[in-house]
């Protein structure tokens, strides 16, 4: 294959990459393989079709599991967690609960069963927290 060949076809991954398709930054590495392989089939002419793909493959894998993680994070940065359900709340416990009982209750706009997972009773009124979330269940516990 020629050496233009494969930086063009290197060019257009990243300008894909960068321009038109959010890839989560894996074309930039594969981009960037085909520019470095272009510029080695430049710099020896005589080097097997074979080799380039070979050198090709292999510097798109090791680039992407080596940099991939650490450059994204740094250009992007870390996503904050997204926190799915009422785990962690903390809520007024409206009706007296002994252990392993339940009731419903509304929290968050939505009717929930409460059950009481403490090893005592919670009385009518107490600050309760959801300690695990099972289903349309909420175990509590004491806060």
């Amino acid at each position: 294959m020629d050496w233009w060949a494969w930086v063009v076809g290197g060019a257009i991954l990243l300008g894909a990459e960068l321009f038109f398709v959010d890839a989560q930054f894996y074309l930039v590495f594969v981009g960037t393989a085909a520019i470095v392989t272009g510029i080695g089939a430049g710099a020896w002419p005589g080097l097997a079709v074979w080799a380039q793909w070979a050198g090709f493959a292999l510097l798109s894998v090791v680039a992407m599991f080596t940099f991939r993680r650490r450059i994204y994070e740094r250009l992007r940065g870390r996503a904050p967690g997204v926190r799915s359900g009422p785990q962690g709340d903390v809520l007024t416990l409206g009706k007296a609960l002994s252990p392993g009982e339940e009731c419903q209750q509304e929290h968050a706009g939505s009717f929930w069963t409460l059950r009481n997972g403490a090893g005592a009773a919670l009385p009518a009124g107490a600050r309760i927290r959801v300690e695990r979330v099972d289903g349309m269940t909420l175990l509590v516990v004491s806060a």
